[in-house]
């Protein structure tokens, strides 16, 4: 699980307690909690000394006061420090696994199993789901052609690893013959093999033949564009749950923005790429980053078969967000579909062994 870059102060065992019994509560109702309701919890000591305990908290930015009563509700500090503090490595239950893995042993297409994999996000974790198709973690170029059409105009098509194809149009200074188009095709396709976006770029600067570099920079922009597309959500579910949650006003505004609006998204997947696969990150209040989600709570991680194609998926709720349900929805159907895509890849080139396409969906064991 992520972890914040500055260090939080270390509490008192006594304090984190009840740090952790105020989330806790404000989870299951949001509503202020009192430090009598807290001693009512079997904390073994006064509600003056609680109070006391509590001013600390509100001093260290973990509570708030919402108005002037004692209640006292979590901030997102609190909230990350819960996360990654105090919530136990939580799994779901062996039979909820059961039931889950069944459901996805009941197909071996990769676009059921995107399917399944937000609808029971969605429905384990109450949050909105969302998933991405995997894909290579940076595009790699394989092979550019350059086609004359008409006066100045040439059309480039850039085939990538993996079999993605590209098209896009330039309109070049002077009008020239096929043969010279075919022949700086042919250079390039001999540079730029397995070549990425950015090494593409260092290479521009090496040419200095015209034609050449506003070809291969164009490859490179191209290579680029590939990538953001990658994190293109394919499928979502759940939404109208999390709204039902959110405080009217500009937390709704903020989901509903962030649902439909997939660049934001994208950003945020684009950066949690470097994480390991099954690696959770927990993204609360923006962090700090992304104000355009402060009101909101993401649960992400990656899934795929290691080097060589992965995927995002994830949800998004209120900062209440129940963590440990999330984190460990997200954990368990990520290692599922991880489980499927490699067994999948290992089926390639193994011969007609059709028993290689069946993955292993026997649930982990859950820790004691």
């Amino acid at each position: 699980m992520n972890q914040d870059a500055a260090t939080p102060p270390q509490l008192t065992e006594r304090q984190e307690k009840i740090l952790e019994l105020i989330v806790s509560e404000y989870i299951t109702r949001p509503e202020p909690v009192g430090s009598r309701h807290l001693a009512e919890r079997g904390l073994n000591v006064s509600s003056a000394t609680i109070r006391n305990e509590m001013v600390v908290l509100e001093e260290l930015g973990f509570i708030a006061s919402p108005h002037t009563s004692a209640g006292r509700v979590p901030t997102e500090g609190g909230y990350r420090y819960f996360v990654n503090r105090l919530l136990n490595d939580a799994v779901l239950a062996a039979d909820e696994q059961t039931q889950i893995a069944e459901e996805f042993r009941k197909s071996d297409d990769l676009q059921t199993w995107m399917r399944l994999a937000v609808s029971t996000l969605a429905r384990t974790a109450h949050s909105a789901a969302l998933v991405t198709a995997p894909h290579t973690i940076t595009s790699q170029f394989k092979h550019v052609e350059l086609i004359a059409t008409q006066g100045r105009l040439v059309l480039m098509v850039l085939v990538l690893y993996g079999g993605s194809v590209r098209q896009q149009m330039l309109t070049l200074a002077d009008s020239l013959p096929q043969e010279m188009l075919s022949a700086t095709a042919a250079r390039l396709n001999a540079q730029c093999d397995l070549l990425n976006s950015a090494q593409i770029r260092v290479k521009a600067r090496t040419i200095d033949a015209p034609l050449e570099r506003e070809v291969i920079d164009l490859i490179a922009e191209t290579l680029q564009d590939a990538d953001a597309d990658q994190h293109a959500i394919a499928y979502r579910d759940g939404l109208s749950d999390v709204v039902s949650e959110l405080p009217a006003g500009e937390a709704v505004q903020q989901a509903l923005h962030v649902w439909e609006e997939h660049t934001l998204l994208g950003a945020i997947f684009s950066e949690m790429l470097g994480a390991q696969l099954d690696d959770v990150q927990v993204v609360i209040g923006g962090d700090g980053r992304w104000a355009e989600v402060r009101h909101l709570s993401l649960v992400l991680t990656r899934y795929g078969v290691r080097g060589q194609a992965t995927g995002m998926l994830g949800v998004l709720g209120p900062t209440r967000m129940r963590y440990g349900r999330a984190i460990a929805s997200v954990r368990y159907v990520a290692a599922l579909m991880s489980n499927l895509l490699t067994a999948a890849y290992g089926a390639d080139g193994a011969g007609d062994d059709s028993a290689a396409l069946r993955p292993n969906l026997t649930p982990p064991t859950t820790s004691p």
